[in-house]
């Protein structure tokens, strides 16, 4: 599979109602710090209930 962004192969994918998409290691980092920045990731940890 190759990244939605790049013409790199694929790190990982994610799948959504059949849907998938790859991402590189390094735009899936980026995508990562973006949710970061955002208070994504935190939101995601406390509905999971998720300590350090």
């Amino acid at each position: 599979m190759q990244c939605h962004y790049c013409e790199e192969d694929a790190a990982m994918a994610v799948e959504k109602d059949g849907i998938k998409v790859g991402l590189c290691e390094d735009h899936f980092r980026e995508r990562l710090e973006e949710l970061s920045e955002s208070g994504f990731l935190e939101e995601v940890r406390e509905d999971l209930d998720i300590d350090r």
